[in-house]
């Protein structure tokens, strides 16, 4: 994949310019133009003149200025001269414009500045607290400059996309009421109706659905949504992902909406970049990787060899399941144990280790645990995962979950070593189980929501082996990352109702959390379904980011403050009264 460049498109200039620093070059030469910027940087050149760099979010050009004018770096100014080439031995070919300079120029200072806080020199390591202090500065930087304009090219070839397949873009509302989702939500006090409490919504997704039986059949939004959950590098307080619906189709319909979506992104940002989305099952991709929004972009693939262990007397491989897996790289005896902690604190009993080794053309094992394996465990071992010489063979003996979920976090910190960053590795994942356990009164659990449709194949295990349901829900993945989610939705009374049974969820307490909606299928609603996906994860991803901070214009820290603002603060005690509030008493411990 083509980096993006944000500079590649310069807009038509207007008001206080003629042309942007950018747009610059060999064929202008003798142009007057007139530039406006942020004096990057500042060289003498001999008594009488100096070398002034200008930047705009175009590029820099050099400007000749009489050592007369008054300048300092981050001065806004504008500047009249004319395009002149650079002297034979003094061009720079590191920059677009190093070929030409400003020369005769006039200089008018718009805005002067104090010294800024820290360089903009991007290869200078910056404290990220200091960054978000001053986002103002920060965001000059060519690294935000290019990260937010990708971002904008983005939105862009999302909603043109969205607009080629008929999709209506409608706003939901922001002020919304407690929904049955997951995560908490942010109250906001009615001034009007003391006592009484909107949220800010987790997801557009009950109002979406609503829309389906309004008639809209192809619903769109770029949603800002909005959740007060722990924050992470992938997640904030606020977020925004494409949000969509539709009438009368099948989750291969909405994969083939999201899949022309994300083509159309990749290649805005990316011209030429080819996109291949396949699909897999959550059993598949749990058994392979061990995750259910795994990176494929490096093999080490789990292989179930539990059979193989069938008959052995190592106590550590007596299990329900051993799953192992191929490390093709050398790890020290440090490294391993590292590796052995790992697993135990993700709740495996341990982690068993085996080098492969050759010895006269013949491959053996060599570890702890080897001695004890037969000749025979240790062949088909070997065999079954393809092991070379310099290998490294790990194994999770435990339940089958367990087993697979604790050695796909191992091959995924392993990973890291063996990941190529130019790919783009999306897919499908599929048949998600429709819960995602039992809960203390061995009641099934929501793996989504309780409105999303179980597999028609799977109806009559609902009521023998609820567990084994499969879903028709779906997600995105993105090179490890879960870009988003979605499903067919429930949009008929008798599949609702024996899903509430299921769960167990009484007439009254379905009544009281979900009532308007279930209100709203009694008047004819049409077969739906839908998905949303991070915006702000796919553009880090996009633009090679492992934060999604740095794809977000004023973020939050991972405490939730705004630094910038100070953003929470306590507000006066008369705005409390007019919204019927007051603090709650402090505690004193």
């Amino acid at each position: 994949m083509q980096p993006f460049d944000h500079r590649s498109t310069i807009p038509e200039p207007a008001g206080l310019r003629t042309a942007y620093a950018g747009s610059l070059n060999e064929t202008r030469v003798g142009e007057v133009v007139q530039i406006c910027g942020w004096v990057n940087r500042i060289r003498e050149h001999g008594e009488h003149l100096v070398f002034v760099d200008v930047r705009d979010h175009t590029g820099v050009v050099q400007c000749v200025v009489p050592r007369s004018e008054n300048l300092h770096p981050e001065w806004v100014v504008q500047i009249t001269g004319t395009v002149t080439e650079r002297p034979e031995g003094t061009d720079n070919n590191q920059i677009s414009t190093g070929q030409i300079e400003l020369r005769d120029p006039s200089v008018r200072v718009l805005a002067e500045a104090e010294p800024i806080p820290f360089s903009l020199d991007e290869r200078i390591e910056l404290d990220e607290a200091t960054r978000l202090r001053y986002r103002y500065v920060d965001l000059r930087r060519s690294r935000m400059q290019r990260n937010l304009r990708l971002r904008s090219v983005v939105n862009s070839a999302i909603r043109r996309s969205m607009e080629e397949q008929g999709f209506t873009e409608i706003e939901t509302p922001l002020l919304w009421t407690p929904t049955p989702e997951g995560a908490r939500e942010f109250l906001v006090p009615s001034r009007t109706q003391p006592q009484n409490f909107y949220v800010l919504p987790q997801s557009p997704q009950i109002a979406k659905q609503l829309l389906m039986v309004a008639g809209f059949d192809r619903y769109y939004q770029i949603a800002r949504c909005l959740r007060d959950e722990d924050l992470r590098a992938d997640r904030q307080f606020e977020f925004t992902q494409l949000d969509l619906e539709a009438s009368f189709v099948t989750q291969h319909d909405i994969h083939r909406f999201i899949s022309h979506a994300i083509i159309a992104v990749v290649q805005a940002v990316s011209p030429g970049t080819t996109v291949d989305i396949d699909t897999i099952t959550w059993h598949d991709a749990m058994n392979r990787y061990g995750s259910d929004k795994p990176d494929r972009r490096f093999g080490a693939e789990l292989h179930d060899v539990t059979a193989i262990f069938a008959d052995t007397t190592v106590k550590a491989l007596t299990a329900t399941s051993v799953q192992a897996m191929v490390a093709p790289l050398p790890l020290s005896r440090a490294r391993l144990d590292e590796l052995v902690d790992r697993a135990k604190t993700l709740g495996a009993k341990g982690l068993l280790w085996l080098r492969v080794e050759e010895t006269d053309g013949q491959l053996s094992l060599n570890s702890p645990v080897s001695k004890f394996l037969t000749p025979n465990e240790q062949e088909q071992l070997i065999t079954t995962l393809g092991a070379q010489p310099g290998d490294t063979i790990l194994m999770v003996a435990d339940e089958w979950e367990k087993a697979v979920t604790v050695l796909g976090q191992i091959r995924l910190g392993l990973g890291k070593q063996l990941t190529s960053d130019d790919v783009l590795d999306f897919f499908w994942v599929i048949d998600f189980p429709l819960f995602e356990g039992l809960d203390e009164f061995g009641k099934p659990v929501s793996a989504h929501h309780p409105f999303t449709m179980p597999n028609e194949d799977d109806f009559a295990l609902l009521d023998t082996d609820p567990l084994s349901v499969r879903s028709q829900s779906y997600d995105l993945v993105l090179n490890g990352w879960e870009l988003g989610s979605g499903s067919i939705r429930i949009h008929t009374s008798s599949i609702q109702s024996k899903i509430f049974e299921v769960l167990g969820i009484d007439e009254e307490t379905a009544r009281s959390r979900f009532g308007f909606l279930l209100d709203a299928f009694k008047y004819g609603a049409p077969p739906h379904g839908g998905f949303a996906f991070g915006i702000d994860r796919l553009s880090a991803l996009l633009a090679g980011e492992d934060n999604i901070r740095e794809l977000i214009a004023f973020p939050k820290t991972q405490s939730g403050s705004d630094l910038m603002t100070g953003a929470p603060k306590q507000v006066d005690q008369e705005i409390l009264n007019q919204l019927g509030l007051r603090p709650a008493a402090r505690s004193k411990d």
